[in-house]
């Protein structure tokens, strides 16, 4: 068709939803040779949205016209038809190239005040909402029932002049302790995500499990004060820990397998491993922690990949010494690099997850990086931060919904 010899027509559909509704209405437009510019449909409970945008001819559109309302009143649904400019398509059009994020609201509970706050921060800085989505489950009234999560995420598109502005009032959204919300840039590299780095104690397990070995062997408190001020950057994390490996001298290498069995796992870690694995994650564990834990949790798990560090044990009892290269920060970072490598994967299709200052080297690399439950240094540094919820709430900063695995699951 000539530009001068066509019109553009936007109908809006709305009204119960019915099966083979789209199909009866494109129908009509195939057998007037219509050309579909755009189609769109979102349905809520039991109703439906649909908008079609076409383009025809003049002689043709009123027979469409006719047609599509015969056809919404034989269907008792509303139609809306509303003529669209070349000019306004052009400028519609040439709209696509700006840059495009993804906005993830995660929270135990997400209300209408969380809802209004992010979407005033995404329209104080002029971008624009083009699909809203549901990633949980359907929310039933009896709150016994309800999932102990839920999430929504937001596709927008726009130019920022000034990032940190909208990231800026996120986090007084999320400084309130009852929502997280994950801002990325939507390209190729968030929708190929192929690996996962976790870190371990604090992260996968609620505890540090060098605190626990020095329970046992009557050292905890010394222990304790030092890992704790290793986690908030204080303290030099290679130093900090051969002191604390060589408080542990003389501790029997069977209170390893005790701890082992009794580790308090992380809310979440279970399901987010099995659909990890189901949607093809390889997973690893990058941890200062020690590999009897970690290789504990890759066979109870199913992780691919296991690097923390060897206690050294003779006759029985750990030596109060290490062998091998400490895993510290910036060899989290390597081993990081090295894994996408191997995996032959860009590192931005990568992922890390951690919670202490020794975490932030591979949470800065990673395509994403996520500051679990972190500390405050860290949740301050890292560009992405989950506190409200489970290990599971990350699936979500993945753009995974809920209902893709309730369908695997039947």
């Amino acid at each position: 068709m000539k530009q001068d010899n066509i019109e553009i027509i936007q109908i809006n559909i709305s009204g119960e939803d019915k099966p083979g509704l789209t199909s009866m209405l494109t129908e009509i437009l195939a057998r007037h040779d219509a050309f579909i510019l755009d189609i769109g449909q979102a349905n809520i409970h039991r109703s439906l949205t649909l908008g079609i945008l076409f383009m025809t001819t003049p002689e043709a559109s009123g027979t469409i016209m006719k047609e599509l309302l015969f056809k919404a009143s034989e269907m008792n649904i509303a139609i809306r038809f509303t003529p669209i400019t070349a000019e306004e398509y052009s400028n519609w059009v040439s709209a696509q190239g700006k840059n495009r994020y993804i906005i993830t609201l995660v929270g135990r509970m997400i209300t209408a005040e969380h809802i209004s706050k992010a979407t005033k921060a995404i329209c104080d800085e002029g971008l624009n909402i083009d699909m809203i989505k549901r990633l949980t489950g359907r929310v039933p009234l009896d709150e016994n029932e309800r999932a102990p999560k839920m999430s929504v995420e937001f596709s927008v598109r726009g130019t920022l002049e000034d990032k940190s502005r909208i990231q800026n009032a996120f986090l007084e959204l999320i400084d309130t302790g009852e929502v997280d919300i994950s801002f990325q840039e939507d390209g190729i590299f968030r929708r190929s995500r192929r690996l996962i780095c976790f870190d371990m104690d604090s992260t996968l397990i609620r505890t540090e499990v060098i605190d626990e070995l020095a329970d046992r062997a009557g050292v905890g408190e010394q222990v304790r004060d030092i890992t704790e001020r290793a986690m908030r950057g204080e303290i030099d994390f290679r130093e900090s820990f051969k002191e604390r490996v060589a408080l542990l001298k003389g501790l029997d290498e069977s209170v390893m397998e005790e701890i082992a069995v009794n580790l308090p796992i992380t809310e979440g870690l279970d399901r987010m491993m099995t659909i990890l694995k189901r949607v093809g994650y390889k997973t690893a564990i990058l941890s200062g922690g020690f590999t009897y834990f970690g290789n504990y949790l890759k066979r109870r798990y199913g992780f691919d990949y296991v690097y923390a560090n060897e206690l050294e044990v003779e006759n029985g009892k750990l030596t109060g010494r290490y062998t091998g290269e400490i895993v510290d920060g910036k060899r989290k970072a390597e081993l990081l690099r090295l894994l996408c490598q191997f995996e032959n994967i860009d590192i931005q299709q990568s992922v890390a997850v951690g919670d202490g200052a020794n975490d932030l080297h591979m949470l800065n690399i990673a395509g994403l990086g996520i500051a679990f439950h972190a500390k405050p240094k860290v949740r301050a540094t890292a560009r992405q931060s989950l506190s409200t919820v489970g290990l599971d709430g990350i699936l979500y900063f993945l753009g995974l919904k809920d209902s893709w695995v309730e369908q695997r699951d039947k």
